[in-house]
């Protein structure tokens, strides 16, 4: 098992923990990481953009003018795709873009995220991190201390004074070991977790 250092909001060591290996040391691969990340994207799309067709347009169906004899172009109802007002042909309809990947797959995606912060040194794991109040320059004076600009904080409580005085920092995300995703590990830098986020994390992914 890996051991990684506990450390506090000064970066100073306290102790240690041991990393199980099934989780933050499974081998990497970029083609089910890029697999996961499409699925995200895909189902944040809002998918609304929507037109009227001829058959949403309202008015009447009575044909404008005779067929013939007026020189004229031979036109049907005011609905017309041809005419001002009228429905639109072939427009985009609102639906879903969403799909899932299979469970197994996603929860692999997730350890091979975790892996590669680990591998790549980018992850902290801290005693405790509770500020006294809600204020934005303490959690930048602790992330400065850490030497870390962009971070993804995993919190087992969501303490609410951290997660009020994170917000306004941009590149710094607040969130609980239920929603550690592979996007979100994989779009900031830095890795914090809280130690006991660790245990919560092990436990849901074994």
């Amino acid at each position: 098992m890996a051991v990684v250092d506990i450390i506090d909001t000064k970066a100073v060591k306290v102790s240690e923990v041991e990393l199980d290996d099934t989780i933050f040391n499974v081998p990497v691969k970029k083609s089910v990481l890029h697999e996961i990340v499409t699925m995200q994207l895909a189902n944040r799309r809002k998918g609304s953009a929507s037109v009227k067709n001829r058959s949403d347009i309202r008015g009447s169906n009575r044909k404008l003018f005779r067929q013939k004899g007026t020189g004229r172009a031979r036109r049907g109802s005011v609905k017309d795709p041809l005419l001002r007002g009228g429905g639109v042909i072939f427009g985009p309809q609102a639906r879903s873009f969403a799909y899932k990947v299979p469970k197994k797959i996603r929860k692999l995606g997730l350890k091979m995220a975790l892996s590669d912060k680990l591998q790549s040194e980018k992850l902290l794991v801290l005693d405790a991190w509770s500020p006294e109040e809600i204020k934005t320059k303490a959690v930048a004076d602790v992330l400065e201390a850490l030497n870390v600009a962009q971070a993804l904080v995993v919190s087992p409580d969501m303490d609410e004074k951290l997660v009020l005085s994170s917000r306004n920092i941009p590149g710094v995300k607040v969130l609980p070991p239920e929603g550690l995703n592979v996007y979100d590990l994989l779009k900031y830098d830095n890795l914090v977790l809280l130690a006991p986020a660790v245990e919560k994390i092990e436990g849901r992914l074994r």
